[in-house]
């Protein structure tokens, strides 16, 4: 049977990869001195808005950084961020922003994966929820491939009665303990269909599966996040849809505000060790309006990022207050 998703699945990004990047170009031909004149009027407009209080409260969430006494060592001008200085998905959505600022001014960014506090204040796309992270000032980074909201067209109570999970397991890096320990616990269980989508000699033959769209995902009930180098990349696309997102409680978070997320109110908590994966998959299968409420939830904490405009200031909010509490405006 067609799944109701097809449709979906067939237009499943909002813009295409090459419209994507040809908007950055055009951002990029666009003198800066129209970016920076727009930068006052642009905060101004943040702070007379209804919702400046929200606003404000998400701006200090990214950037925790206090003011220090002075510009900190070890940061670069802004002057020096061009193609080729980043990879090209990090430059595009760090430019997008940096460009309203002056060439001079001092940042510094580290790209990719980051899972530990940096000596000093760094702009970046990930870091560890518990701790001192004043000096994680947290961007929207990489975002075409995290940033992704999706259409589903099947209810809840219409899925199958378990979970999947289709991830690879990268073993170059220390967090592949975890989705390697969840694949030998429930790899051929009858509640959760696993496999694993990345060759590797540690990896059994028999955890190899095809690649499947983010769509065939969606005629389960449950989709199982597992943080991978950082955070769980499906969990955005998963807590947009009518199914669950099942995981441990993360420890590492982005732009979307992962320490926020309330355990069994956005996503379905289990342990650490994954042992309790049954019992929590049962509870909601035999009491689908909490379930479905869970989804209401979780629906509501993905459209806090859907207007495009607010998104924006608050960007801009973020970057400023880096460079005032780095003595620097």
């Amino acid at each position: 049977m067609k799944s109701k998703n097809f449709w979906n699945n067939l237009l499943r990004r909002k813009v295409p990869k090459p419209l994507y990047f040809a908007q950055a170009f055009l951002r990029y031909i666009t003198p800066k001195g129209w970016t920076r004149y727009r930068l006052p009027a642009l905060l101004k407009e943040a702070e007379e808005r209804a919702d400046w209080d929200y606003i404000r409260d998400r701006v200090d969430y990214y950037c925790k950084l206090q003011p220090l006494a002075a510009t900190p060592e070890g940061l670069t001008p802004l002057g020096e961020l061009r193609p080729g200085t980043l990879q090209s998905a990090y430059f595009v959505d760090a430019y997008e922003h940096t460009r309203y600022f002056d060439d001079r001014l001092l940042w510094r960014i580290d790209q990719g994966d980051v899972t530990e506090v940096p000596p000093v204040p760094a702009i970046l796309k990930s870091r560890p929820i518990a701790g001192d992270v004043a000096n994680s000032v947290v961007l929207k980074l990489n975002k075409y491939r995290h940033f992704l909201f999706l259409k589903d067209s099947i209810p809840f109570r219409e899925k199958r009665d378990q979970a999947i999970f289709r991830s690879n397991i990268n073993y170059h890096h220390p967090n592949y303990v975890k989705r390697e320990s969840f694949v030998k616990q429930w790899f051929g269980s009858k509640i959760c269909d696993v496999g694993v989508i990345n060759n590797h000699p540690r990896i059994q033959p028999e955890w190899l599966v095809d690649r499947i769209t983010e769509y065939d995902h969606l005629d389960y009930k449950f989709v199982i996040c597992l943080e991978g180098n950082d955070v769980a990349t499906n969990l955005k696309w998963v807590m947009s849809s009518n199914s669950l997102a099942v995981m441990p409680r993360p420890t590492y978070e982005t732009w979307f505000m992962e320490g926020r997320l309330q355990p069994n109110v956005h996503y379905v908590e289990i342990k650490e060790d994954f042992s309790d994966l049954e019992e929590r998959l049962q509870y909601y299968i035999d009491h689908p309006e909490e379930a479905e409420q869970i989804i209401r939830n979780a629906h509501a904490w993905i459209d806090q990022f859907r207007d495009k405009r607010r998104e924006k200031l608050i960007s801009l909010l973020v970057l400023d207050k880096y460079f005032r509490n780095t003595k620097q405006r």
